[in-house]
């Protein structure tokens, strides 16, 4: 494994570059055919890992404790009642506490501030679990999906239709980075934040791929190789889930839209999926939809940036 990746912190994929995300990757796909095979490293055999989840969560929280589970180390699941995070006790003083304790911090929180703060205070290195911002160990296993259905990642053409939340943000500068040119199809209003886009419109120009944000679903999805999704309110948002589904609704990726990219295009979705809103059934259970074998990559890149990380 290579060295200059232990003891970073992963908070947003603009801090790495296309060669460090593209090693993290390709380390996944080596764990995953050294599991197929029946082989286990333990990388990190009798190390800690504390997991701070604000959030609820499903596939982030059962990848990563599996995933430190069949490295050696043990996972401790800590949710925002177990902690005096925020309740008198300063973020700077827990990452201090903790990481006297543990290898590594896996934190899904609200505000992506409190990661920001996490990092700073902590000397074992912080990942970034799912934040207001982003989304980068999700945007991880993606590519390593992409490249697992596609063969390649360079040259690709990737749409994502819905609100321009942090899964859109960290897509953005994950394909810019890698290659793949992504256009971002939301709804006025809705559009991944522009200081996101602007650094993907920056590593595009240097990977030879483009950045495009439009309102208009069928302009993103002519001719693309992969079609992506996600829910219309996330997590925290959920009161304005009624209005959202008015503005939102043309946004759905429905079999129609489908017709517009390739033939071979594949369909992915992060998950949850609420299913007759942003993606029909039809879509999520088509031929086309690599959605389970995305959330199984999950584990595997999971375990790529633990043992990058940590070991």
């Amino acid at each position: 494994m290579a060295t200059k990746l232990k003891g970073r912190d992963l908070l947003c994929l603009s801090d790495f570059s296309r060669e460090e995300i593209l090693e993290i990757i390709s380390f996944g796909d080596k764990l995953k055919m050294d599991a197929m095979a029946g082989k286990q490293e333990r990388y990190l055999d009798g190390k800690s890992v504390a997991m701070i989840f604000q959030k609820a969560s499903t596939r982030t929280r059962v990848s990563f404790e599996v995933a430190a589970f069949e490295l050696g180390a043990h996972a401790l699941y800590l949710n925002s009642n177990d902690m005096q995070l925020r309740r008198g006790e300063t973020i700077a003083d827990t990452a201090h506490v903790l990481s006297r304790y543990v290898a590594g911090i896996v934190a899904r929180v609200f505000a992506h501030q409190d990661l920001i703060d996490l990092a700073a205070n902590s000397d074992a290195p912080v990942i970034n679990a799912l934040s207001d911002l982003s989304h980068p160990c999700q945007i991880l296993g993606d590519l390593m999906t992409i490249r697992e259905k596609k063969g390649t990642l360079k040259g690709l053409r990737l749409a994502y239709v819905g609100d321009g939340n942090n899964v859109a943000n960290s897509l953005l500068l994950g394909c810019a980075h890698v290659g793949i040119s992504i256009a971002v199809a939301s709804p006025r209003g809705f559009e991944p934040k522009d200081e996101i886009v602007k650094t993907a419109t920056e590593f595009a120009k240097r990977s030879g791929s483009t950045v495009l944000i439009t309102n208009d679903p069928l302009v993103s999805v002519q001719d693309v190789d992969a079609v992506y999704t996600d829910v219309w309110a996330s997590m925290g948002q959920e009161a304005e889930h009624d209005e959202r589904m008015k503005v939102m609704r043309p946004f759905s990726l429905t079999a129609d839209l489908m017709h517009h990219a390739r033939k071979d295009a594949i369909v992915l979705h992060c998950l949850p999926a609420h299913r007759g809103e942003e993606i029909t059934d039809e879509v999520m259970d088509g031929p086309q939809s690599v959605v389970f074998d995305q959330a199984e990559n999950r584990l595997h890149i999971q375990k790529a940036i633990l043992a990058l990380l940590l070991a």
